[in-house]
């Protein structure tokens, strides 16, 4: 049943078993590849490795903030911790194994792709909310911050 649907019914709007774990399994393999190029990745300075994780962690905190909403009490029960896990593992996993380059560029297109879609799904508003300058400075700064990547 959807959430619009339970909602209507008055009953709780969280979603169903099926969608939580779709849902947190796939944040677990997207966290895990970000966890794993902290180590493996192109962050060949410091600098660059404080900037992903200042980005990645902004972005963590608007995806914990989503997940809760949709999840309610088993994704602050069970979700939370396999998500963040997640990042840990793949921090393991890059510590451990090495893969190829071309590999490497696969998965940082991989998230690359990931935050655009979270960004467009989550962090952007509704058209009654939206204000396109404030919109242009974010996108212009962020796009600044890659650079220095």
């Amino acid at each position: 049943m959807s959430r619009h649907r339970r909602r209507d019914d008055d009953r709780d709007d969280s979603t169903g078993a099926g969608a939580f774990w779709l849902s947190i399994g796939s944040f677990a393999v997207y966290n895990t590849i970000i966890g794993y190029l902290l180590v493996d990745g192109e962050l060949r300075t410091l600098d660059a490795l404080v900037l992903y994780t200042v980005a990645l962690g902004v972005h963590f905190v608007i995806n914990d903030g989503s997940l809760r909403e949709h999840h309610k009490q088993v994704y602050h029960r069970v979700g939370r911790w396999l998500v963040a896990g997640a990042v840990l593992a793949g921090l393991a996993l890059g510590l451990a194994t090495e893969v190829p380059e071309r590999a490497i560029a696969l998965l940082l297109a991989f998230v690359a792709g990931g935050v655009i879609l979270n960004v467009l799904k989550e962090e952007l508003p509704s058209e009654q909310r939206a204000q396109f300058v404030p919109f242009l400075l974010g996108a212009a700064l962020y796009t600044v911050l890659l650079q220095f990547v």
